[in-house]
Parts: C-alpha cells; sequence; structure tokens
C-alpha cells in the first residue's frame, strides 16, 4: 500500500490543514490515559426495557441527544424525503441497533470520547467491539488518522488499433486542465485531482480520481466523469469505436488489489500499544498469544488467497454502516486492509488496522434519513466538514474489534462468547 512522493506530500499536507502536525505528534508521544469514567454504559444479556431505559438515559446524559426516531417516539411518515433513496417503496426494516463506548480516539480530526452505533442481528458483535474499545480507552486511546482520499471512475474507450487509441491518448494528456474546469463546472464539491491511463491492446481505460468532499462520492465521480467523456466525444481528434462511462477497473463495490494498493475513498491508519496489564485483565489473554496468533493467522490468510489480511473489519463496518446510512455494498472494499500485532521490547502488545478503501461520507445519500442522522449526530459526525472525522472513528472501531477478536481466538474464548451471546434460548 505505497504511495508516490507526491501523494504523500499531499497526505502530510492535508494533516498539517486541519490540525498543527507538530502538535499532533506531540499529542501522540506524550498520549496520557484518559479520566477514568464516573459510570459506565450499561450492558445487559439479554436484552430488556429497563436495560434500554437505562442505556437511554446514560446516552441522553453524555451526549446530550435524545434520539426520538431510533427510539420509535417520533415515527418516519415524509415518503418524499426517500426520494433518491429508495423506488417501489413498501416499508421499513427494522435492524436493532446498539451503543459500542465510549471509544476513545487521538486523530487529526476526531479527538475524544465516541459513542459509536452498530445495527446488527448478531449476537455477540456489540459485546465483542466493547471489550475491544474499554482496552483501547485504558491505554489512553487509539492514535487515527485519514492519510488520503480519492474516489474513481474507469471510463473505456475502444479503437481499431495502437495508432488511434495513442492520437486520442495524446490529445487527452493536452487537456487536464480542461476536465479540471469541466468538474468544477458541473459539481461543486468535486474536485479532479489525478488521471491514469491503462493500455490493454486497442482498449484504452481513464481513470479519474477526485476529491469529493464530504459525500462518499460514487455518484459524485460518475456525473462528473460523464461530463468530462462527453467533451472528449465532442472534441477528441479521433473517436473511439465504441465506449462505457465504467470498465470495471476503479474498484467499485469489490475487492482489488488496485485500491488496496492506493485509495478508494479514505485511507485511515490506526494504532495502539496495550500493556501486559491491560491485554490481561481486558482481554483475558496474554500478548505473547495474541501476537503469536495474528502471525499464524496471517499465514492462514496468505494462503486463502486474500487481499489483504485481517480478522472481521465487516463486521463493525457494515453495522456502522447500516446505522448511519452509509452505501452498505461498499463493504465489499472497504473490509480489505491489514491488521497488524507485534510484542513489544517491554512485553507489551503493539496494533494497528489501515484500511485503504473506506468508502464513507457525512453528506447525501443516506446520511439524513432520520434514524441516520440521529446515528451520525451522536459521534457529532453530521453534515460538511465531518467525513474525515467519521473515517478516523471507523478506523478505531476497526481496531477494536480486531484486538477483542484476536483475544478471544488466541485464549480459545471464541466458541464460548458466541455460545453465551450469540444464541436463541
Amino acid at each position: 500500500m505505497s504511495s508516490s512522493s507526491e501523494i504523500t506530500l499531499k497526505a502530510l499536507q492535508q494533516i498539517s490543514a486541519l490540525e498543527n502536525i507538530d502538535q499532533l505528534i506531540s499529542d501522540i508521544r506524550n498520549k496520557k490515559l484518559p479520566e477514568p469514567l464516573t459510570e459506565s454504559l450499561p450492558a445487559e444479556v439479554p436484552v430488556t426495557q429497563e436495560g434500554t431505559e437505562k442505556r437511554l438515559d446514560y446516552m441522553l446524559r453524555k451526549t446530550g441527544r435524545e434520539l426520538p426516531y431510533l427510539t420509535g417516539k417520533n415515527t418516519f411518515s415524509n415518503l418524499s424525503q426517500l426520494e433518491g433513496n429508495i423506488e417501489n417503496f413498501i416499508g421499513m426494516s427494522m435492524v436493532p441497533t446498539g451503543i459500542v463506548g465510549p471509544l476513545t480516539v487521538l486523530g487529526s480530526c476526531a479527538k475524544g470520547d465516541f459513542y459509536v452505533p452498530m445495527a446488527t442481528s448478531e449476537g455477540s458483535l456489540l459485546a465483542s467491539y466493547s471489550r475491544g474499545a474499554r482496552a483501547c480507552r485504558r491505554a489512553g486511546g487509539t492514535t487515527s488518522v485519514c492519510l488520503i482520499e480519492g474516489v474513481q471512475r474507469s471510463p473505456l474507450f475502444k479503437f481499431e488499433h495502437l495508432g488511434d487509441l495513442g492520437t486520442f491518448l495524446i490529445w487527452i494528456l493536452g487537456n487536464i486542465a480542461e476536465f479540471e474546469r469541466i468538474t468544477g463546472e458541473t459539481s461543486r464539491y468535486a474536485r479532479l485531482s489525478d488521471m491514469k491511463s491503462n493500455i490493454e491492446g486497442n482498449h484504452l481505460i481513464l481513470t479519474f480520481e477526485f476529491q469529493t468532499g464530504d459525500a462518499s462520492g460514487q455518484n459524485m465521480v460518475t456525473i462528473c466523469s460523464n461530463a468530462i467523456c462527453q467533451y472528449i466525444i465532442a472534441n477528441a481528434p479521433v473517436q473511439p469505436e465504441w465506449w462505457f462511462i465504467e470498465g470495471n477497473y476503479s474498484g467499485d463495490k469489490k475487492a482489488t488489489s488496485q485500491s488496496f494498493a492506493h485509495v478508494r475513498g479514505k485511507k485511515v491508519t490506526t494504532e495502539i500499544t496495550l500493556s501486559r496489564e491491560i491485554v490481561v485483565k481486558i482481554l483475558k489473554t496474554s500478548p505473547e498469544a495474541m501476537a503469536q496468533y495474528w502471525l499464524s493467522s496471517t499465514v492462514g490468510t496468505i494462503q486463502s488467497g486474500s487481499i489483504g489480511a485481517q480478522g472481521h473489519y465487516a463486521n463493525g463496518l457494515t453495522a456502522l454502516f447500516i446505522a448511519t446510512g452509509q452505501d452498505v455494498a461498499c463493504i465489499s472494499e472497504a473490509a480489505v486492509g491489514i491488521t497488524r500485532m507485534e510484542l513489544t521490547g517491554d512485553g507489551s502488545l503493539y496494533a494497528s488496522v489501515t484500511l485503504p478503501n473506506l468508502i464513507v461520507g457525512t453528506v447525501g445519500g443516506g446520511t439524513s434519513l432520520p434514524t441516520q442522522r440521529e446515528c451520525l449526530e451522536l459521534m457529532d459526525c453530521y453534515g460538511e466538514g465531518k467525513a474525515r472525522k467519521f473515517a478516523e472513528i471507523c478506523g478505531a472501531l476497526v481496531l477494536a474489534g480486531e484486538l477483542s477478536i484476536a483475544a478471544a481466538l488466541s485464549a480459545g474464548q471464541f466458541a464460548a462468547a458466541h455460545q453465551k451471546f450469540g444464541r436463541k434460548k
């Protein structure tokens, strides 16, 4: 997942533009344990009305939010609000939603304690992520940084022979500034940041990469790419025999080595160091066992042919995507990444996750629907200027989940946990 020097510089500039990078580095190096909570989020198995009311009261005191749509006090009736989200509407699918937190994050945008909503019907999932979040908070929180951004669309052009293709591509390369202008006229938020070409015989794929602001951006990049392509077809000195707006090369809704090596959406890396005491007391295992499990499981991942090496990114991200109105099909690419666990010199456990393909947004799509908006607002992640913050919280949540599942597997707790939390009685 390397980056060119130009992209690396852009990543540092983006971090610096949001926060003073010297201060960020100082904060990371001098990370202090957070103040202990005077009370914890009420947890229970099985679910009861009393426990639910206690959690809602706790959330109201901690966040100041009442969650009227999530709790059913307000009912959704404004069907016009669904325009652009659904066709042939008949009703709502109700997915149970729970809370994980506090999840403590030290990032370039996300700083502090966050209560993270997760919508799922998989028993044991929130219990596992909650345990990971407790361990992370006790260690002072996770460091999580959104490094680079970019969403791609890859139109394909077919020519009679390579000569025409070459003439076409030379003209294309001379008109990048015009494509940037067209992008600016087509969308208020999109910005064309890069264009790459891929030649295969008489096929040419152009990959346009855009910055998409706080939207996840798939529709935005499609509309902008189409506007560019219409200009190309109207003005190029050589006409393709045919062309398509997407050549199935961009990595949209699929796991690919192309996006894994670069970025699709937002690239986030998150890390933490857990002391032996935290691993033993909270995760109920040892740093040695977790590091050994990671080594062994990574070899298994390689043998399976997986892109990336991780435990269960899809579990936490899918539940978070459903709760917050993200495009859930983008889990196909978002759940790709690298988890790493190592024993440090003093016997602690270093752990990190890197997610190069987080397609997330805090505006547009399903984010403004009532319950989805409430869930984003719980984390102060609704609206403009919040997408990078949300991405850093995603990274922290994924790391909490990786720590908990690795602990359970390394200590032989995995089956017992699912027996306790995940089965109907």
